[in-house]
């Protein structure tokens, strides 16, 4: 058993170190597409050199971080069937099919386009360019929007049914797939989270040309774009940020329980500003959660459900078995300990239907079958020897979820003001210390998209999907050595391939700096 947990941790650091690696370059090539567009747009209407100058730096940085991004993704596909075996076979049906639609749609336009936004300048009419530029951007987030449906299908589990001849889910309903609510909320926060990421991007890379004195024009009209793109995209990340915790609270309680480190429900359930956790404190005693806290009265209720007198389940109601529907209202439902014992009723009868299978018996085939049918809901809790199993990390998903709002609203500071002080104010962008603000808040972005993807696949732990298949029942059968060789050589070629990224970026950025822009023709 301890072998089994050893391969399972290791599977789950790898995938954990490729999808962190992958998720630095996909927001920016989601916003940077669009910023790049609306630039070119920009030129189409003024047939301004400059304007087509600064459309060809920023779609240059582009076209690195898209390469670096699709080399790590395809890594990260490949380890499904390499580290998740018995994942991909038990969902393969389901999972696979949006995966497919992204390869044979969304990424052969993406890339099909790029290509004549980069060779096509001098060989299709500008029309006809601008398109392209337009529908590598729009093929990019389709591209997010059928990886997406999938991720949310594992946190959501609709559309599909158990076939026991196979041993497998099949899908029965692929609009219930690709319509989930859940995988509409998590498209619109990606996608929109990446145009603020890309806004913060640009800010700071013109902020670094003011510092240099270099291309004064050309930085104030690109932080003008990206400003309005970033500003949009944060507002917007808000919006859907918010759908997504409704759909968190009616499908993922105990995802929410722990970004609040909530053991204990109440009514008008306040919503913890910051806060430090007892590290003591767990779902088995009655220490305080908080060393500390800054709360605000009522907050989480709101957010859960948009009504501030609403119950809120902590761990330990979960736990017990309280819970709220999807329509918000309180109800009793089944403990854990309950869900673990129809889990194992569903493996039983699981067991049964194959040796039934296997005697030609096709009585007693119909009758663990139906058992099956009856008991499957709770599947993956029979998997679990202890109710305390299915509680997620508490820690790393309460400090990235909170370090998550408190930077977005960072964010959202930054970008009215930047835009003030563009407009208004351009004069303060001679203050050393303002350029050098608005540089370091490229890593701060990148650290609030990172810190959001941790809570959203931390905290719905141990499930790889939610209540079907704990992680543990999803890997392959390697040993725990091969898992180890392959992590570090990963996080070598990884960082490798990230300090050569930064390298070749940093020395276009420097390039585009030094170039005779004041020269072209407005």
């Amino acid at each position: 058993m301890s072998d089994l947990m050893s391969v399972v941790d290791w599977s789950r650091a790898q995938f954990a170190l490729t999808a962190m690696y992958h998720w630095l370059f996909v927001p920016l090539t989601l916003g940077l597409s669009v910023i790049v567009a609306v630039m070119e747009t920009i030129y189409y209407r003024t047939r301004s050199e400059r304007w087509l100058a600064i459309t060809k730096f920023w779609m240059l940085l582009f076209g690195i971080n898209f390469a670096a991004g699709v080399a790590t993704g395809i890594i990260l596909e490949f380890e499904f069937g390499s580290n998740w075996s018995n994942y991909s076979w038990f969902v393969g049906d389901i999972f696979g099919a949006p995966l497919a639609i992204e390869g044979l749609l969304a990424f052969f336009m993406e890339s099909t386009f790029v290509a004549v936004m980069f060779f096509g300048w001098k060989k299709v009419s500008p029309r006809f360019h601008l398109a392209a530029t337009w529908l590598t951007a729009i093929g990019a987030s389709i591209s997010a929007l059928w990886i997406l449906i999938a991720n949310a299908w594992m946190q959501y589990p609709v559309g599909m049914e158990f076939d026991p001849e196979q041993m497998r889910n099949v899908m029965d309903d692929f609009r219930a797939v690709a319509l989930s609510p859940v995988a509409m909320h998590k498209f619109c926060h990606a996608v929109f989270s990446g145009w603020a990421l890309a806004g913060v991007f640009v800010l700071g890379v013109s902020c670094w040309f003011l510092l240099k004195k270099r291309n004064r024009d050309m930085a104030l009209r690109s932080m003008k774009v990206g400003g309005w793109i970033g500003m949009a995209g944060m507002l917007l990340t808000m919006w859907s940020g918010d759908g997504s915790a409704l759909d968190v609270a009616r499908v993922q309680p105990m995802k929410l329980a722990a970004m609040e480190g909530l053991y204990e429900g109440k009514c008008g359930q306040e919503i913890v500003a910051f806060g430090i956790l007892n590290p003591e404190k767990t779902a088995e005693n009655d220490a305080d959660a908080y060393l500390f806290d800054i709360s605000i009265p009522k907050g989480l209720s709101f957010l859960a459900t948009h009504d501030f007198n609403a119950f809120v389940p902590g761990i330990n109601d979960l736990i017990d078995g309280i819970e709220l529907t999807p329509e918000g209202d309180t109800i009793r439902t089944d403990s854990y300990a309950e869900r673990i014992a129809i889990g194992l009723k569903a493996h039983e009868a699981l067991r049964a239907f194959d040796t039934a299978a296997a005697a030609g018996d096709s009585t007693a085939m119909a009758s663990a079958a139906a058992k099956l049918k009856e008991n499957y809901r709770y599947f993956g809790y029979g998997y679990l020897e202890s109710p305390y199993d299915a509680v997620p990390p508490v820690a790393l998903t309460f400090y990235s979820f909170h370090l998550m709002v408190i930077l977005g609203g960072y964010l959202l500071i930054f970008f009215i003001v930047a835009l003030w002080i563009v407009y208004r104010r351009p004069s303060a962008l001679g203050h050393k210390w303002i350029l050098w603000l608005g540089m370091l808040t490229i890593p701060v972005v990148y650290v609030c998209s990172q810190a959001g993807w941790v809570t959203a696949e931390v905290g719905r732990q141990p499930w790889i999907i939610q209540d079907l298949m704990p992680v543990q029942a999803a890997i392959s059968d390697i040993s725990t050595g091969a898992v180890m060789i392959t992590f570090w050589m990963f996080a070598a070629v990884f960082t490798a391939f990230m300090a050569a990224e930064v390298g070749i970026m940093l020395k276009q950025i420097s390039k585009g700096s030094k170039s005779d822009y004041e020269s072209l023709k407005d």
